[in-house]
């Protein structure tokens, strides 16, 4: 198993509030900052690589990064290889994304990108201390590609959470493209429920407009 540390605080898992926006995410867990992880057993080519690269730069963002904005700076990178944002926010918007046109798809992936990086440097801040594991074995995903294992517990002995990641391998290699909290509310279901009523009302600037709103609360120390 990798191990990794991570610090709670208040109603939202860091893991979960970074990628779960819609109202079922938002009932759960803690936010987390990490502080150390170790892979075990793991290739670096693996699906399992790029998640353990994002909490690498995590743990950095929360070590040396004073503010939000730098943590920021030191996260993008990580998010950037670790995800595929573009299926994600695809999937997440729906069929009405076939029907945007390539400037509207632009500007709501730049926005959805630093909504994304925004949310994570919020959810830093040194906390109490917890253990945070990773599975270096892979299970295979019943829609294709496979599925990363992680739990996240308390050193108390406390319960465990499952926070898995559903990895697709293309020509960039493997990228998180849906994140799954409890082993079945999906990133995507929860997204595609809080996006729909910002397009409904404002089309896809009314959601780039949402997400940059979010994305300037986030970043506000």
């Amino acid at each position: 198993m990798m191990i990794c540390r991570f610090f709670p605080k208040g109603t939202l898992s860091l893991l979960s509030a970074c990628l779960l926006t819609g109202p079922v995410a938002l009932a759960a867990f803690s936010p987390a900052a990490l502080a150390e992880t170790a892979v075990v057993g793991a290739p670096e080519d693996s699906a399992v690589a790029p998640v353990a690269a994002l909490y690498d730069a995590l743990k950095t963002a929360e070590k040396t990064g004073k503010t939000a904005q730098q943590r920021a700076t030191i996260i993008a990178p990580a998010v950037d290889h670790a995800f595929d944002l573009e299926a994600i926010l695809r999937r997440s918007v729906g069929v009405r994304y076939n029907n945007l046109s390539p400037s509207d798809r632009t500007r709501l992936l730049g926005a959805f990108r630093q909504y994304t990086i925004a949310h994570y440097a919020a959810s830093f801040k040194p906390q109490a201390q917890a253990a945070f594991t990773i599975s270096p074995q892979t299970r295979p995903n019943p829609t294709g590609g496979v599925i990363v294992d992680t739990t996240i517990g308390g050193t108390d002995g406390g319960d465990s959470v499952p926070i898995d990641y559903i990895m697709t391998n293309g020509a960039s290699g493997w990228r998180i493209t849906d994140v799954l909290l409890n082993a079945h509310i999906s990133q995507v279901a929860a997204q595609r429920s809080d996006f729909g009523g910002a397009l409904s009302q404002g089309g896809a600037n009314g959601l780039a407009d949402h997400l940059d709103d979010k994305t300037a609360h986030f970043l506000h120390d």
